[in-house]
């Protein structure tokens, strides 16, 4: 490893933290500022060229496969990298944030793979941050255990072989760290903090247990937004001393931008690919996001009347299959959300039904994985991908030649019949001021009527409340969705909750904070990019 010069970064408004020197040494920060030196401005060229490219999307109104990159897409020979041992296998994958009782549970749940989250599950407080790498780097340790104090319920790990792959998800390109700035107090991009201590700390730690250092990448809107991470990746082992092509990527395709560049996206990371996943409501956002100009042909109905099964989701979801069995990676499936309720045993039934179709959809369609939130979902999504995979790993064998997907398809959103109801708006209200209210207390994985949520979900909200705004949708009640019309259903969400929970919990919440941050993103003519960013802002800690 070569030899770290004293790192120029800075802590800044932070209070110090239980165990902090373990994470912060000064050899990791100085990878990081490392990292950010080397890979910080071309993070900042592809920020500026999203802007461009949405101004393009707003101009036309429309999207294409890339003419430029069509030579990469008609190769039929290339191929990602083989999957390690550690990830061939994929069929059930659990999701959620980086505390400790989450960290043992997911570990333990039976799953094959943890996603676990720096990201959408997990609001940035700089001791989410800090005391997630902390948990990790206990659990590959094994000096990890956990007594809930309310409960007195212990937890601990079970033997290695039982323990779930991590996958790690750092945050997006678009997020700062605001509490590590370099010399000029610039801030350092969020994703590089969080993959460059974990990756220092752990990726031999990894290697050495069977395994390796692998990641999720979100938000990703371009195949050089990939580059970029192969880059890093590149610098990374070779500073680090670990062998090329140990690191490992799953890419979200969550942006439909990604969607039109699946193939060139893994070309990029090939010696480091490991698949594609299609994160629902992320790109249901992004399609209002960047169509937003697009009128009513664009516009969404009620966010839970987007199924899977939607022809334009329909395309999305097959498209991805193909492409990553084309090329030799794993196509990984959605989110069920659901949270069993320990008192509703009817909810439950219904709930599990529709999961176990869902999986079963997925399973059918060559999906060779999925992802659940709780760790009672885990055997039902089992189910559906061990009657179709058997003792095999995987079904990449599956070409899905028989899937012929146009550039229009992806777009199709007026191929719905469903249309925006009074109820999805105080839906998309009550969901968005309940999720806002818990990530400004350092939540980021919220239960919401029976649901997990994440902040996904309220980017879905806010962004439906103020498209159905500004195209002037008619709901099925006969009334126009005006800012007047969304302001009058939070003012009565808020005082639902004030009853619910009683004055002196409304007090101690940040419920008037929520709700007006809420309106602030639903309702500004200058469309925000990402709630996280004002969000932020207000985060304390």
């Amino acid at each position: 490893m070569s030899a770290p010069a004293p790192s120029p970064l800075a802590i800044v408004d932070a209070e110090p933290l239980p165990r902090q020197e373990e994470v912060l040494t000064e050899a990791a920060l100085a990878f990081v500022a490392e990292l950010h030196r080397r890979f910080t401005p071309r993070r900042d060229e592809l920020l500026a060229r999203r802007a461009e490219r949405r101004a393009e999307i707003a101009r036309t109104s429309t999207l294409d496969f890339l003419p430029e990159t069509a030579a990469i897409r008609a190769d039929d020979s290339w191929r990602v990298a083989p999957a390690p041992d550690a990830l061939n296998d994929r069929r059930v994958e659990i999701t959620g944030p980086t505390d400790r009782k989450m960290t043992i549970n997911a570990l333990n749940s039976g799953a094959r793979v943890w996603l676990a989250d720096f990201e959408d599950a997990s609001a940035p407080t700089w001791e989410n941050v800090v005391g997630g790498q902390l948990n990790l780097s206990d659990a590959y340790t094994r000096n990890i255990d956990f007594t809930d104090p309310r409960s007195g319920k212990s937890y601990a790990l079970k033997a290695n072989e039982e323990l779930a792959t991590v996958v790690m998800r750092p945050r997006g390109w678009h997020l700062n760290e605001r509490h590590l700035v370099d010399a000029d107090g610039t801030p350092v991009p969020g994703a590089l903090v969080d993959f460059g201590l974990y990756f220092f700390h752990n990726a031999q730690r990894l290697l050495d247990l069977g395994k390796g250092p692998y990641f999720y990448l979100p938000k990703t809107e371009s195949h050089l937004e990939a580059r970029l991470w192969n880059e890093v990746f590149v610098f990374a082992q070779e500073y680090c001393g670990i062998p090329q092509g140990t690191v490992r990527a799953t890419v979200l395709i969550e942006t439909i931008t990604a969607a039109y560049e699946m193939e060139e996206i893994l070309y990029e990371l090939r010696e480091h690919a490991s698949g594609l996943n299609a994160g629902r409501w992320d790109y249901l956002f992004s399609i209002v996001k960047n169509f937003r100009d697009g009128g009513a042909k664009f516009v969404l109905p009620d966010r839970n009347a987007v199924t899977m099964t939607a022809p334009f989701m329909r395309a999305y979801t097959e498209l991805l299959v193909r492409t990553c069995h084309k090329r030799g990676a794993h196509a990984i499936g959605g989110m069920a959300a659901f949270i069993p309720s320990r008192r509703d045993a009817e909810v439950n039934k219904v709930a599990f039904e529709k999961v176990r179709a869902d999986k079963d959809r997925e399973a059918g369609d060559g999906f060779d994985g999925s992802w659940v939130a709780h760790p009672d979902l885990v055997p039902i999504a089992m189910e559906s991908f061990d009657k179709v995979l058997g003792e095999k790993p995987n079904q990449k064998d599956r070409l899905r030649e028989d899937v012929h997907v146009e550039a229009a398809d992806l777009i199709a959103v007026d191929s719905l019949d469903a249309k925006p109801t009074y109820a999805g708006l105080v839906n998309a209200v009550q969901v968005g001021i309940r999720y806002i209210e818990a990530w400004l207390r350092g939540l980021g994985a919220v239960a919401i009527f029976n649901l997990m949520e994440d902040a996904a979900t309220a980017e879905i909200s806010r962004s439906q409340i103020w498209q159905w705004i500004n195209a002037e949708v008619v709901l099925d009640n006969g009334e126009q969705v005006t800012a007047d019309l969304a302001g009058k259903v939070a003012a009565e969400e808020l005082a639902n909750i004030r009853a619910e929970i009683g004055d002196e919990a409304f007090a101690a919440g940040n419920w008037q904070q929520a709700h007006d941050l809420l309106l602030t993103v639903s309702l500004d003519e200058d469309y925000a990019d990402f709630l996280t960013l004002p969000a932020y802002e207000q985060l304390k800690g």
